[in-house]
């Protein structure tokens, strides 16, 4: 498959097998209640893949530290990318891993940064079967106690997600750095449906089932409801091609904050964008100048 295939199909098409697939199409037509059990609970396992060649570098450079994060009482994995003091963390996205940002790492290394970043349970090396967006959001804020402050912080997709929260949430840095970053959770869960092969009732009693579980409606994490909240100077970028997060989001996103700016690119989709010179200048050069 060619990375211009690649592109065009949502990371769950690419990760999860074809006889999962053919299993929730089966359950969504006798039964949506079971599908959508079902659902939830591939909708919270992470799926996990071999280290990259072009993470191999700042995986193997990197201080590596297994740490409890005790407000959830799971274990992460933590990189620690350069020496300077000026840090910036980095968040990856769902079924991503510490090192997924590599590029962009490297390049804020040459520019006098370094970088803290972690694989988030059930994520890269990280133990664990099941993860949730509060897991992440949990971490980042021990991480910024742990070894915070940071500069800047960077989240792709859920992370940038995550990131949003956690700024609202307390957490205070120079500048944040979202990437392909997704606005409403209720959409989430049916992009997710419709790639698993089922529907959007069953999309609904998933919401419905995770709202009950977790005690709160997950939409209170939609991507605009937090940036609402988030004074912090904002770099959105995201692609106009990006199959996983349409590039809608990233203008609702971008309204709702209150000191940003739009980057908006052409072909690099939802994972090529995090390579990109182009993105990553822009990057390095937004940070830089917000730590001035």
């Amino acid at each position: 498959m060619t990375k211009e295939t690649k592109d065009k199909l949502p990371v769950q098409r690419l990760l999860v097998p074809d006889y999962i697939l053919k299993f929730s199409k089966f359950l969504t037509k006798i039964s949506p209640f079971l599908a959508s059990r079902f659902a939830a609970r591939l909708f919270l396992t992470p799926f996990r893949y071999k280290l990259p060649n072009r993470e191999k570098e700042m995986y193997e450079d990197s201080v590596k530290t297994m740490v409890k994060v005790p407000y959830i009482n799971r274990e992460i994995k933590v990189y620690e990318y350069g020496s300077t003091n000026k840090k910036v963390l980095l968040v990856h996205g769902w079924s991503g891993r510490g090192t997924q940002l590599s590029k962009i790492a490297k390049e804020l290394k040459a520019n006098g940064f370094s970088t803290l970043s972690f694989d988030a349970p059930a994520h890269g090396d990280a133990p664990g079967k099941i993860s949730m967006m509060p897991f992440f959001i949990k971490s980042i804020h021990f991480l910024d106690e742990k070894y915070g402050p940071f500069e800047a912080v960077i989240g792709h997709s859920l992370g940038g997600m995550s990131s949003l929260r956690a700024i609202k949430d307390g957490l205070s840095t120079k500048s944040l750095v979202i990437i392909g970053t997704a606005n409403s959770v209720t959409k989430i869960t049916r992009d997710f449906a419709e790639n698993m092969k089922m529907n959007h009732k069953v999309a609904g009693k998933m919401k419905a089932y995770l709202d009950s579980k977790f005690g709160q409606d997950m939409d209170d994490y939609s991507g605009a409801v937090s940036a609402l909240e988030v004074p912090t100077p904002s770099l959105v970028i995201h692609d106009e091609h990006d199959v996983d997060v349409n590039i809608k989001d990233a203008y609702e996103i971008d309204s709702a904050l209150k000191n940003s700016e739009l980057y908006i690119t052409r072909g690099l989709g939802h994972r090529r964008i995090l390579g990109d010179p182009a993105v990553i200048n822009k990057i390095t050069t937004f940070i830089t100048a917000q730590s001035l």
